[in-house]
């Protein structure tokens, strides 16, 4: 099982890089839905009094290339956002850094991400401040608003089809995703993967279930990531379709 990077060094990189801007630092993910599974990253967001300079981004970079998912460590995400991006409350809000291991590649040939438009904030922030789960600074409350449950809904949604374009290439996440946002348009809640998977699970014909069940088992570390004979793009669609619906109603 991959070591767990403590969040406490992540917060000397940040108050280091960022010393007069760092407002506060905050768990989320899998770290807060139950527990770190074998795939599970650690997930972070940061929020900051003003946008991170292109220097610190660099340095923020270089740091986190030497030790996220290296030497069997596990990966790192981390979001920065700036507190008067977030609060009061705008949709879509905006995402000011990201680091994440799918865009290695990137970062070694120098790319440095700049601000953006970030649906996926919404969930992001949602699971911040519903894990309450600080390690560095004050509650996560104190620095964000709460997302309307309709922004919620829509932005869950709104990355269905980029998803569907990484069904081959992310087989096991992109299936696990599907199954947390139709799980959350029809609770209100946002579940561990797993959890998710195994309320959709009941809901699944019986044609489809081996598919979702391979995907968390694989997620749980209960079995290898091998798809062969399994209909993973007709699962998909039929998670998908079950997220229209639900979002129409």
């Amino acid at each position: 099982m991959p070591d767990q990077p403590d969040p406490r060094q992540l917060v000397r990189l940040l108050r280091r890089t960022l010393p007069d801007s760092l407002l506060g630092v905050y768990l989320h993910g899998s770290a807060t839905l139950g527990g770190l599974r074998p795939h599970s990253d650690i997930d972070v967001l940061a929020v900051v009094r003003e946008s991170v300079r292109p220097v610190q981004r660099r340095e923020i970079i270089e740091e986190l290339l030497a030790v996220s998912g290296v030497g069997g460590r596990r990966y790192v995400e981390l979001v920065v956002v700036v507190r008067d991006e977030v609060r009061p409350w705008r949709y879509p809000p905006t995402c000011d850094f990201l680091y994440g291991d799918w865009l290695r590649e990137e970062y070694e040939r120098g790319v440095i991400p700049g601000p953006e438009a970030s649906p996926d904030l919404a969930p992001l922030l949602t699971m911040v401040l519903r894990a309450d789960a600080p390690v560095y600074g004050p509650p996560p409350g104190e620095l964000i608003d709460v997302v309307p449950h309709a922004d919620l809904r829509r932005a869950v949604v709104a990355g269905v089809p980029e998803l569907m374009g990484e069904l081959d290439s992310d087989t096991r996440n992109v299936l696990l995703t599907l199954a947390r946002i139709w799980t959350t348009l029809v609770t209100g809640d946002i579940r561990s993967k797993d959890a998710a998977a195994s309320w959709v699970l009941g809901r699944l014909p019986a044609g489809h279930r081996a598919v979702l069940a391979r995907a968390r088992a694989v997620y749980l570390g209960e079995a290898d990531e091998c798809w062969d004979g399994l209909e993973t793009r007709a699962c998909a669609e039929f998670l998908v379709r079950g997220i229209a619906e639900s979002y129409a109603s």
